[in-house]
């Protein structure tokens, strides 16, 4: 066992700090402020390359290993926790997604575009009463010749005003397990934004992650050719749930750099910051609070690097599949990215609750992380199951 990163993933983190820093952070607070996307900065990734981190050479991807990507996330989070999340859907949810799923010819048409950064991927499961209940869902399709039609409403769409190609869920009614069974008929398309009968609704005025666009989607007798299903009909609720697996270690990344971001800035406060005529960080509370932050950080990042590194093994290897080890680090991720938050803003005092210092936008950023990709309750319900098989 070797905790040490590789040449490669420190090669990695020192790049995207750098990209983080020299091309991020100028524009992160007016972003955030006037909820515009990253889709300018995301473009400059893809021109390093990382848009095709989860997409093989085959494809003209550059498939990096998955606790590398792990840290690319971190690192953008540390900075930007929107550009984060935006870059992760797009190589988890979406293009990982077609890359495990996809006929040849789906693989061909969308991974080598999505590679480039020319599309932009997002993923659509939930509803308007089906979050974590996904087997809920109620947007329908229905085979017409050589088209299923697609009708419903999705919603909590990531990265949805921006981009051009859904991992999207419905139920096809023709499937013989629909009405019968709770996820029965759930079928995987790839639905393109230019597809007749589908539009972009209403974007969400959001807490936090504001910079990351949050839409609903609308389908109104939408067509989408019948070889745009991914995987088999009928087949979608398991690529769902497997997706799912592989975002959570995303996710939980994104946490880790939200808390390592705000740890910095508290940090860096507390050795600025005088009062009785010593810096902040010498008074034992304060002390205490930063080594509690960087106590739980530590931790955090062991099991966020152990989730990807399960993840690769399961899909190199065959290793057991990492649902345990990914809803572990989601759940502690998230909730040290929401502790840690909080201890920065309490360290900074009132200047904490400016927008002069980026912990108030960690602080509004961090909660959406014990929410989704599965809420913090439903991981320790995911963990129970798994534990309960060994």
């Amino acid at each position: 066992m070797d905790f040490r990163e590789t040449e490669e993933q420190k090669m990695i983190r020192e790049t995207i700090r750098d990209f983080s820093e020299s091309e991020v952070l100028k524009t992160t607070a007016e972003r955030d402020e006037n909820q515009i996307p990253p889709v300018e900065e995301f473009k400059k990734l893809a021109e390093l390359g990382f848009a095709g981190m989860t997409i093989s050479e085959e494809y003209g991807g550059q498939k990096i290993d998955d606790i590398s990507e792990a840290i690319v996330i971190e690192e953008l989070s540390r900075v930007d926790p929107s550009l984060g999340v935006f870059l992760a859907v797009h190589v988890g949810l979406s293009a990982m997604t077609i890359a495990l799923h996809g006929t040849g010819e789906q693989k061909k048409k969308y991974l080598p575009r999505m590679a480039t950064g020319e599309l932009i991927g997002a993923y659509s499961l939930s509803e308007s009463n089906s979050g974590t209940d996904a087997a809920a869902m109620t947007a329908k399709a229905d085979l017409e010749d050589e088209n299923f039609i697609l009708n419903g409403e999705k919603m909590w769409v990531t990265n949805g005003a921006s981009a051009d190609v859904f991992v999207l869920f419905a139920k096809h009614v023709g499937d013989s397990e629909y009405g019968k069974k709770k996820h029965g008929g759930i079928t995987a398309f790839i639905v393109e934004k230019e597809f007749e009968g589908f539009s972009v609704g209403k974007k969400e005025d959001k807490l936090g992650i504001r910079s990351s666009d949050t839409c609903t989607l609308l389908m109104k007798n939408c067509k989408v050719p019948k070889e745009n299903v991914l995987g088999e009909v009928g087949k979608g609720f398991s690529i769902a749930m497997n997706a799912l697996d592989n975002s959570r270690v995303g996710i939980a990344a994104q946490a880790l750099g939200i808390a390592q971001g705000a740890y910095e800035a508290a940090l860096k406060y507390s050795k600025e910051r005088e009062t009785f005529g010593k810096m902040i960080l010498e008074h034992q509370t304060i002390g205490n609070y930063l080594a509690d932050m960087a106590n739980k950080i530590d931790a955090a990042r062991l099991q966020v690097y152990r989730a990807a590194w399960a993840k690769q093994k399961h899909y190199e290897e065959g290793m057991p599949r990492h649902t345990l080890e990914a809803s572990m680090a989601k759940l502690s991720a998230g909730d040290t990215a929401m502790w840690v938050a909080d201890r920065a803003v309490q360290i900074l005092g009132g200047y904490g609750y400016t927008k002069e210092f980026p912990v108030e936008r960690f602080f509004r950023d961090a909660k959406i992380t014990q929410i989704y990709e599965g809420t913090q309750e439903v991981q320790r319900l995911v963990i129970a199951r798994e534990i309960s098989k060994r």
